[in-house]
């Protein structure tokens, strides 16, 4: 009778650990693999709903080798700050839209009419759940960054050439503070900069021709508290001096001079480009 009760209680045990690991299945689970992340880009940037337009800039972009080098996953939780048009989000979203979740931070519609025209044109862009799944619009902007995202639920953040634009409204401490706050332990942020070279002195304007230098970039965020974990080198251009008469918008896609000195600047080629991955202290 001991034996047999014995084996009762065992069988019981077993049963009610099998639950307990059910139940946590999702925390327990492992992550997806680097092999899958690449498969869900790959299938994502050869999406037909790309644009032969967007489809050109992926040779300046590289957008599956940049997205891997900040740990993309394709169940993760990322957020993308200021997806202005959606370049990345026709292609993160895509990828997310099964077993992750994409959301995109967008310029606050309440901060102009210009802004709230956006967020609209935004909304209609992306709004077939077939393709892109149902993506997450918060706001971003002065007051409200920290509403990004819920504190500690995020595992990845990417800004891609928008630091230029914080750094020039006085907006980077805030939000960088707002990355790190949104980010899980041992979460990673990744940023695509237009890059100025160090040992020359910034363009003129606080907008610094949309070029920043990396020491910039990485002084904020060691501030708000993150850690440089790599560089890379993706989307280097040593084509681009960073030095133009009307800063990183004389080259294309913008052209900024229009016919004048067309072709030299369509042979430079996109901007010089730092890329660079941080995280978040695990504890």
């Amino acid at each position: 009778m001991r034996r047999t009760a014995r084996r009762s209680w065992v069988r019981v045990a077993v049963g009610i650990t099998a639950v307990v690991l059910g139940a946590g299945s999702a925390l327990a689970r492992p992550r997806a693999s680097e092999a899958e992340a690449a498969a869900a880009l790959e299938a994502a940037i050869n999406g037909p709903w790309r644009s032969a337009e967007n489809r050109a800039r992926d040779r300046y972009r590289h957008p599956k080798e940049t997205l891997l080098f900040f740990g993309f996953r394709p169940d993760m939780t990322v957020v993308e700050i200021l997806p202005a048009q959606g370049w990345y989000t026709e292609i993160l979203a895509p990828a997310l839209k099964d077993r992750g979740r994409y959301i995109a931070a967008i310029a606050n519609p309440a901060a102009s009419p210009q802004a709230a025209k956006a967020r609209d044109e935004f909304v209609a862009r992306f709004s077939d759940p077939a393709t892109f799944g149902h993506i997450g619009i918060t706001r971003f902007g002065p007051g409200v960054m920290d509403t990004i995202a819920a504190p500690g639920s995020v595992d990845l953040v990417v800004t891609f050439r928008a630091l230029h634009g914080l750094i020039g409204r006085g907006l980077a401490d805030e939000a960088f503070r707002a990355f790190y706050t949104v980010l899980k332990p041992g979460g990673f942020l990744g940023i695509e900069q237009h890059r100025q070279r160090e040992d020359r002195p910034n363009l003129p304007g606080p907008l610094q021709g949309g070029y920043v230098k990396e020491s910039q970039v990485i002084a904020l965020a060691q501030k708000a508290g993150f850690r440089l974990v790599a560089r890379s080198e993706i989307n280097a251009n040593p084509k681009d001096t960073a030095d133009w008469p009307d800063g990183v918008w004389t080259l294309p896609p913008t052209l900024a001079l229009g016919e004048k000195d067309r072709d030299k600047y369509l042979a430079i080629g996109e901007s010089d480009r730092m890329t660079l991955l941080f995280q978040k202290p695990a504890s």
